[in-house]
């Protein structure tokens, strides 16, 4: 043998092993592919298509009242069976507005109640998928009546996972919210306890498919795998993204246990943990979780020195959580401060009502339900707008800005109190 035929012998070795290499990259790169689109079926998160990604500018405007949707599928999301999703469709069939990734449906529930007839209950819930033009989805958690409780269990996700099924017809009011992530490039730090996943699902889901090259962590925190809500999905996102950054943080699972995955860890979402993972660099950060999370990270963040424009929200329920800048202006619990006089006269225009508001009476709904007032309300969080009072004259204020936006010349009397003497219309 020559040596050129050794060489070219060499060369063919060579090209014979690149060749290979270059096949089998490909054929696990078709193979992670293909995964994340059978764990976005799976899932129940439709695969998207670049003609079914809604573009802002071309879609209607939010409609006003209650619209009729229909739920399309009901999908069962974690092994624990407690959370389902509910995909709508409208009943006229129109094409949607497009909605802020993050922001919630408010839907209003006719419940049977004991004795027959119905009652009925108003109540919000985050979207869960980015937007599409013909369907929204939400993800709900059934609610169990609280331990060692005379509570009941929650009325509407019950009747959700027990009576809404394929086909049940449901008044939703538009997409609305003040939590949502920005559209710019900045990177985000998304951080998710329980059911608080579902507006960053929706986050995710939208970043991925508008601006992919974006920097995305996730924290979701949960008390043990079972319950992980689209744990595949969210997987799979990660094996094609080197920009998304997962990590499943378990607070109950058994600190001896194998953990059945390399994107999760045993612990709770802490400070010390993202001072651990997070470069130096000018995230946002948006969080959405139980108060008690809440309440430990966003004032953490803020000693970490996170500016207050750089830290978003949502608790769930009607407790609140206040930044510490707002605390050292106004001491926990105290209602803000009403003119020069520490009372004012509220009057109730239709019940000829009339009584002295004085700090500590709390918000205009609890103080007209403690006189006897029956107000008609909802989520007691200024994001449903069920008890949307109409001010006939005087003002009121507000300790933080609603998600529900009230009409002119009205108020949210669940997290408003009087700024002047009031008279409303109740």
């Amino acid at each position: 043998m020559t040596s050129l035929h050794l060489l070219l012998w060499i060369v063919g070795a060579i090209l014979l092993q690149l060749a290979i290499y270059l096949a089998i990259g490909f054929w696990r790169h078709w193979q992670t592919y293909d995964a994340l689109r059978t764990t976005v079926i799976e899932g129940g998160l439709p695969v998207k298509h670049p003609e079914d990604l809604v573009e802002t500018e071309a879609v209607p405007t939010a409609w006003s009242g209650w619209r009729i949707f229909r739920v399309t599928h009901k999908v069962v999301e974690n092994a624990t069976q407690d959370i389902c999703s509910f995909h709508l469709a409208p009943q006229d069939a129109l094409a949607l507005p497009a909605f802020m990734p993050g922001q919630y449906l408010t839907f209003r529930l006719d419940i049977p109640v004991v004795g027959g007839g119905t009652e009925s209950v108003t109540r919000c819930y985050s979207l869960s998928d980015g937007p599409r033009a013909n369907s929204y989805r939400v993800s709900i958690k059934r609610a169990p009546a609280p331990p060692n409780s005379t509570h009941p269990p929650g009325r509407s996700s019950n009747y959700f996972h027990d009576q809404v099924q394929l086909d049940s017809l449901l008044q939703v009011r538009a997409p609305a919210g003040h939590f949502h992530i920005d559209q710019s490039d900045a990177p985000v730090v998304l951080l998710a306890g329980g059911i608080g996943i579902t507006p960053m699902l929706s986050m995710v889901n939208w970043c991925f498919a508008q601006q992919p090259a974006r920097e995305v962590w996730l924290l979701y925190g949960a008390r043990f795998a079972q319950e992980l809500m689209a744990q595949a999905h969210l997987e799979a996102l990660a094996d094609m993204h080197a920009n998304f950054h997962l990590l499943f943080c378990l607070s109950d699972a058994d600190k001896t246990a194998t953990l059945t995955s390399p994107y999760q860890r045993h612990g709770r979402i802490d400070i010390d943990l993202l001072r651990r993972l997070l470069p130096l660099k000018p995230y946002h950060f948006y969080l959405c979780g139980p108060t008690p999370m809440l309440a430990s990270l966003v004032p953490a963040l803020e000693d970490w020195g996170v500016p207050d424009a750089r830290i978003h929200f949502e608790a769930f329920g009607p407790a609140s959580v206040q930044r510490k800048s707002a605390a050292l202006a106004t001491p926990a619990g105290a209602p803000l401060p009403v003119g020069d006089t520490s009372a004012v006269t509220v009057s109730f225009s239709q019940s000829g009502k009339q009584m002295s508001w004085q700090p500590g009476s709390g918000n205009l709904l609890d103080f007209a339900e403690a006189h006897g007032i029956a107000v008609n309300s909802g989520c007691r969080a200024g994001s449903c707008g069920s008890c949307q009072t109409t001010i006939r004259a005087g003002e009121v204020r507000y300790r933080e800005a609603p998600d529900f936006d009230p009409e002119p010349g009205t108020c949210l009397l669940c997290v408003s109190s009087p700024k002047t003497n009031v008279t409303l219309e109740l």
